[in-house]
């Protein structure tokens, strides 16, 4: 078993801000809709840019199969993905999640990041006004 290290200790300065986006995001993959929630988070993380993570009950992921893909963040743990196979052909690591994240992070729980760059992939925010606009800003 591999042990993670956390960076925070020595990383007093570190910030990641998570706040519930007011309104509703969609996530899509080309026309298919595989995530949408009234509960997504907005994730600031020093030198980073902005991630959505949406409730894993908000997810499709009858779409999706788990991969074998790992990777460690410092700050936040150990991630898990998925790969869409609803999709041809199948588009790998859309979505990640740290199910057992550090603490200052604990917010995570239960919520999948989406990779809003990846080829494909688009998310909406529809504010309670009504409007729509992509995420990140």
């Amino acid at each position: 078993m591999t042990v993670i290290e956390s960076a925070w200790p020595s990383h007093p300065g570190y910030e990641i801000d998570q706040k519930v986006i007011p309104g509703i995001a969609r996530v899509w993959h080309g026309d298919l809709l595989v995530a949408e929630s009234s509960a997504a988070l907005r994730v600031r993380e020093t030198a980073h840019v902005d991630r959505l993570y949406v409730p894993e009950a908000d997810v499709k992921l009858d779409l999706f199969e788990a991969n074998d893909h790992h990777t460690i963040c410092p700050f936040k743990g150990e991630a898990d993905y998925w790969t869409l196979t609803a999709s041809d052909p199948a588009a790998e690591d859309i979505f990640w999640t740290y199910r057992t994240p550090f603490p200052e992070v604990a917010g995570l729980v239960g919520h999948l990041g989406v990779y809003h760059e990846k080829d494909g992939v688009r998310v909406e925010i529809e504010t309670p006004d009504g409007a729509t606009h992509s995420f990140p800003e």
